[in-house]
């Protein structure tokens, strides 16, 4: 499939062309030029924590493996054999010593390393294991956060995140004092291209009529803390390089910033009552205001989320399939009562029974359905612009529900679909 019109730009200021969403071709080149030149996100810390620990994920259309090696060293291997290219690991996650083919059995290290090959006579002088590790990707970390890259020549990590990494700082704050972990995550796809997702995270012009079953569905004070739509404290800025964050509850913004007059919620008297018994008031009001998650979504270019309260992390399968991964987080040696709430609140919305992803999933697939029936018309990324304006870092930036967020990642996809640098 072919642009309708070849000369127009794929992306403009205040638009896309349908096609981005519907082009085999347009898709191949962005998993060429996107996902395996950039970052991208692979694994919290947490998940591999111990030496031996493993996960396996996915950089772009690339299965790779997440491993902490005996030196408390993290690597990211491409999941396959040197020989006849087998995957060498098909358990999502454990413990062990390294990894094996079940072709031809040869074995290589938790690093990588080649380190056995079954009946060597045949490969005396053809073969020597240290020429044969398993692919290396480039690998770095920022705040617990394990991003990979098949690129050697990459700019450092911390320049990528660039104006993100404040924000994933105080987005670790919501661990009260404890460090954030894992807790588990709920897995489906959907049918639509990678971006609508993509696009979904800094959109909250949504939220109060996709999400109104849930909005029903919770208590009145969170349902206020979501009514955004007049909120003049709730922004969206671009933060450069295709990220974004949109702060939907001001007053969490920064969780370390507490005036004393927020209200603890009702529901979670019986959690301050327990955590009572043995701490503080002030350290339990700083976890009970955290159960939530932090005020803010942030959207790093180009696959993961930092959402609230927990990752939401999207991998492009096909043209018109997405993999999404909603990661649940809690308190590392945190209370468990407050790891169980957190978990209930998470099942609440993004759960396979919850309230929010069936709702999301519905709406993203009626994209790609609609689309598809009018490839010719463009996506509109238009609103507030108007009256979007820079911040005192100079980030373009206006109301939440706005497209701020959209415009700044197709901007960098743009950049990358084109630059023949």
């Amino acid at each position: 499939m072919t642009h309708p019109h070849p000369h127009a730009p794929l992306v403009e200021s205040d638009r896309v062309a349908g096609t981005l969403y519907t082009d085999p071709a347009l898709f191949e080149r962005e998993m060429d030029r996107i996902f395996h030149t950039t970052w991208v996100w692979v694994a919290h810390e947490s998940e591999i924590a111990k030496a031996g620990d493993f996960k396996m994920a996915w950089v772009g259309r690339r299965p790779v493996i997440v491993s902490r090696d005996r030196r408390g060293g993290i690597n990211v291997l491409l999941n396959r054999c040197r020989h006849r290219g087998a995957s060498v690991c098909e358990t999502p996650k454990g413990n062990g010593n390294g990894f094996t083919c079940p072709y031809h059995a040869w074995s290589y290290g938790l690093d990588g390393s080649l380190r056995g090959i079954p009946y060597p006579e045949g490969y005396e002088d053809v073969v020597e294991k240290k020429d044969l590790p398993l692919q290396r990707l480039k690998v770095a970390s920022y705040a617990g956060m394990v991003f990979a890259s098949f690129s050697e020549d990459i700019e450092p990590l911390e320049d990528f995140l660039g104006g993100a990494r404040l924000w994933i700082d105080r987005f670790m704050k919501q661990g009260a004092g404890y460090p954030i972990k894992v807790q588990g995550e709920h897995r489906f796809r959907f049918n639509g291209n990678w971006k609508i997702q993509l696009e979904n995270t800094t959109d909250w012009y949504h939220f109060p009529i996709v999400h109104r079953s849930w909005m029903s569905s919770v208590d009145a004070e969170t349902a206020s803390m979501l009514s955004i739509m007049t909120d003049e404290s709730a922004v969206t800025h671009a933060l450069g390089n295709g990220h974004s964050v949109s702060i939907s509850v001001a007053e969490h913004a920064d969780l370390d910033v507490d005036d004393g007059t927020e209200k603890l919620q009702d529901r979670f008297s019986h959690i301050v009552e327990e955590l009572s018994k043995d701490m503080p008031p002030e350290q339990v009001r700083r976890i009970v205001r955290s159960l939530h998650g932090a005020g803010f979504n942030l959207n790093l270019f180009p696959n993961v989320a930092m959402s609230m309260s927990f990752f939401r992390v999207l991998r492009p399968v096909s043209v018109t399939e997405t993999e999404i991964r909603h990661v649940a987080l809690g308190l590392d040696g945190g209370p468990e009562i407050v790891n169980r709430e957190r978990l209930r609140i998470h099942e609440h919305f993004q759960g396979p029974f919850g309230f929010g992803s069936p709702d999301d999933a519905e709406a993203w697939n009626r994209v790609q359905r609609g689309v598809a029936g009018g490839v010719d018309m463009p996506i509109l990324v238009n609103r507030g612009l108007g009256r979007e304006k820079p911040n005192d870092l100079g980030q373009p930036t206006s109301h939440a529900t706005d497209e701020t967020g959209m415009r700044e990642a197709y901007d960098m996809w743009n950049r990358m679909m084109t630059d023949d640098n």
